[in-house]
């Protein structure tokens, strides 16, 4: 079997669209068209045009995991399940079943994206502490469990946490100003704050501060 044409993608300019036989029968990213040498004219074995045929799935997953990670910073767990999900078979517009990726080429895709340095949990807890709502405030305790949530270790989640300038004096602060008015009686506030992961002791040394 041969290559008899190579032609760029129609949605997606940095792919290419391989024929073999006068029929199409793979796409690939630019960047694996090179690294794989794929020439017009050039014979192919059954299962080597299988084998290309999973390098453009991996091609295709890793170019939509990437999209994903640029949009915001994700722990490896958040990219564990997006990858997942992918691996299961859907409908498609016209009613038919579209397989998923392989488990093979989740866990492909996954490491490359490691290697790459797109995902990190270290540098997606200083994201995550740095921006979670730093106007409203939020304790070292809930920033701990939602970090969690995420799958980040413990170890990563302390040494993030204790390089951070944020600490539970400054943001109780922020949210006995944003709401107090909304909770009059002060015990039903200290409930309040106490569910936010604050301590007793914090809250009320915070309390009294403002009164």
């Amino acid at each position: 079997m041969k290559i008899t044409s190579i032609t760029p993608g129609q949605r997606n300019k940095n792919r290419v669209n391989i024929s073999v036989d006068g029929v199409y029968r793979f796409s690939l990213d630019v960047y694996q068209l090179v690294d794989l040498k794929i020439r017009i004219d050039q014979d192919y074995s059954e299962s080597e045009l299988v084998a290309l045929e999973q390098e453009s799935q991996f091609g295709k997953a890793y170019g939509r995991a990437l999209e994903y990670c640029l949009m915001r910073p994700h722990s490896v767990r958040e990219i564990k399940d997006y990858l997942y999900r992918k691996t299961r078979s859907k409908l498609d517009q016209t009613g038919r079943t579209k397989p998923g990726i392989t488990p093979e080429t989740a866990t492909r895709v996954l490491n490359r994206l490691v290697e790459k340095g797109y995902i990190d949990d270290y540098k997606f807890a200083n994201y995550w502490i740095e921006n979670r709502s730093m106007t409203k405030g939020a304790s070292r305790r809930k920033l701990t469990a939602e970090l969690k949530s995420k799958g980040v270790s413990s170890d990563i989640i302390n040494q993030s946490l204790d390089s951070t300038k944020r600490n539970d004096s400054d943001e109780i602060q922020k949210i006995i100003a944003k709401k107090k008015a909304h909770y009059p009686d002060e015990q039903k506030l200290m409930r309040y704050l106490a569910g936010q992961g604050f301590g007793y002791d914090v809250i009320k040394r915070a309390l009294a501060n403002t009164d």
